[in-house]
């Protein structure tokens, strides 16, 4: 028996209904098709203004925190405001600001007197240069971190002046505890 190629109705025939349960699943399909096609790229830029908000939320966090932060300055901090904090020290914090103008850093630590002599030797000054009851850091550098000077001292301070764009520094030391002197400073650079 030969196979006869199929044909189309002529054109007077009505084409034969599809039936229900056909029509209902291809309607599906191309509904689930169009859903996906609009959602996963819809739902891709959800996720994305979300992760990308948050994560300008971190910086703005970050970089508008008012006061000190603890642990130690970065390296290149440390670099560019010439600053040495000494091996073993504690209660490191900082806080760095920046504008036009002048950029500075604030340092504070817990030593012991090895330490301070270190620290001030990295300076260019022994614990002589030291002078009682100087408080050479400004009442204005004092309250952008929040430091009083005026609990149990005794309070020693001393500055450096150097021209620019090296940095000058300002330090504060508390000695209530003979031992363990804390530092403070503010090192201001002039780019």
């Amino acid at each position: 028996m030969q196979s006869v190629p199929h044909q189309a109705p002529p054109p007077d025939e009505e084409p034969r209904p599809e039936a229900r349960g056909r029509m209902i699943r291809r309607r599906a399909l191309t509904l689930l098709i169009i859903g996906l096609l609009i959602g996963v790229p819809a739902g891709y830029l959800v996720i994305s203004a979300n992760q990308s908000r948050d994560s300008g939320r971190d910086k703005a966090a970050k970089y508008s925190a008012t006061g000190l932060t603890e642990g130690w300055p970065s390296r290149v901090q440390r670099r560019v405001y010439d600053v040495s904090i000494p091996p073993y020290s504690s209660d490191v914090a900082h806080y760095e600001t920046n504008n036009w103008k002048t950029s500075r850093l604030y340092v504070q630590f817990l030593t012991s007197n090895e330490g301070l002599d270190r620290f001030l030797g990295e300076l260019g000054f022994s614990s002589d240069a030291l002078r009682r009851d100087d408080l050479t850091i400004g009442v204005r550098d004092r309250g952008v971190v929040g430091w009083d000077f005026t609990g149990d001292g005794p309070w020693w301070g001393l500055s450096r002046e150097q021209k620019d764009p090296m940095p000058s520094q300002d330090v504060v030391v508390n000695w209530s505890n003979p031992d363990h002197p804390m530092v403070y400073m503010v090192s201001a650079t002039t780019p």
